[in-house]
């Protein structure tokens, strides 16, 4: 099967779908989360090993403590645990300073996206373990005019949950907070830890690999991966079927 074959392959169930649930980082906003990891190691080690694919594959989407263990276990720094807190605090305050100074930039497919699903009378909600969040999003407005928070029936955005993605239990509590059941919900998301939460929650896994990381979600579980939003074939995602538009 070629790449482009594989990009394309459908995800079908007996379920239709009644909701999407949204990340928020690398889908719906750019944030500085990347950034602010690489800029808050200091003397740890060298910045430059602290890659895109290091992140995406063992940070992203993961509660700030965890991500900061990954990442330090990765980058091979000795006593990682013991390092860890101070690394994701000094990285809490570096991305905070890069919010303040306007380092945050919406994905014009993603808000297009985020509309599209509104008026196909789907029920939204926005699920991300940062508890930026809000923050980030409190100032983006969508291309028919609403702000953006203002979209979702549910948000549970930086909840103190008992365990983290790849573990499902994010998702599952938007679901019950917007009133449908996990097997009809879509989730859209951009880190291999999202997806695999997905999954574990008997959700549909939408994968936009916007780091040439299709491979990653791909493996993840994604039943589809696309590089834009705005391939996603709208007329029959209602019926539970995730595919592209067709050319």
């Amino acid at each position: 099967m070629s790449e482009a074959d594989t990009a394309i392959r459908q995800g079908r169930g007996a379920h239709g779908v009644a909701a999407v649930i949204f990340d928020v980082d690398g889908v719906l906003l750019a944030s500085p989360h990347e950034r602010a990891w690489r800029e808050a190691l200091g003397g740890l080690a060298d910045p430059v090993r602290f890659t895109t694919a290091i992140y995406q594959a063992r940070v992203a989407g993961r509660p700030r403590l965890d991500g900061a263990l990954a990442a330090l276990n990765a980058l091979s720094v000795p006593d990682a645990a013991k390092g860890a807190t101070a690394y994701a605090e000094r990285k809490q305050a570096r991305l905070s300073a890069l919010i303040r100074e306007g380092e945050v930039r919406a994905f014009p497919d993603g808000l297009r996206f985020v509309d599209a699903v509104a008026s196909l009378g789907l029920r939204m909600a926005v699920a991300s373990s940062s508890k930026n969040a809000n923050a980030m999003m409190e100032a983006i407005r969508l291309p028919s005019g609403r702000r953006l928070l203002a979209a979702f029936q549910a948000n549970v955005c930086g909840r103190d949950l008992a365990h983290g993605k790849p573990d499902p239990e994010i998702f599952l509590l938007a679901a019950e907070e917007i009133g449908v059941v996990a097997e009809t919900c879509v989730v859209v998301e951009d880190a291999p830890a999202g997806i695999r939460a997905a999954v574990a929650g008997h959700m549909k896994g939408l994968g936009i690999a916007r780091l040439g990381d299709a491979g990653l979600l791909r493996s993840a579980g994604a039943n589809l991966v696309v590089t834009s939003l705005d391939d996603v074939a709208l007329g029959r995602l209602r019926g539970g079927c995730l595919a592209i538009v067709s050319p």
